[in-house]
């Protein structure tokens, strides 16, 4: 499991394209190679009312909490989040040339003991895996 959430300024939206920054984020999260194909979730939340550092309408931000699973050391999830932020960056590079734009990444375990979860997706992806 890896589910990227990502929020937003609403400004953001006009400083680069949405939908290419969050399939830059899903190959990035494939590419790591330790995140099953079927636990990657890529979200983004648009928030429409944020105050950012001094208050200026041109600031804006983007900051990404990637929730995974329990079971990865911490060199591999490092490792992925160096390849997913560089990823991001790539893709929000015009926003982050100018002195208006905030970058934020935190990876957060989640505890298998309190993680409910009904995926018939993993079971499709499987059985396709094995043709």
């Amino acid at each position: 499991m890896a589910h990227l959430a990502m929020e937003y300024s609403a400004g953001l939206e006009a400083r680069c394209d949405i939908t290419a920054l969050a399939q830059a984020a899903h190959r990035a999260m494939l590419a790591t190679g330790i995140f099953p194909v079927a636990g990657i979730r890529v979200r983004l939340h648009r928030a429409d009312h944020a105050i950012v550092a001094d208050g200026l309408a041109e600031n804006d931000f983007l900051a990404m909490t990637l929730s995974a699973g329990a079971g990865r050391s911490t060199e591999a999830l490092k490792t992925a989040g160096d390849v997913v932020f560089a990823a991001v960056q790539e893709a929000l590079a015009a926003p982050l040339a100018t002195p208006h734009f905030a970058l934020s990444l935190e990876i957060r375990i989640i505890d298998p003991d309190l993680s409910w979860k009904d995926t018939p997706i993993h079971g499709r992806l499987s059985a396709k895996q094995k043709d």
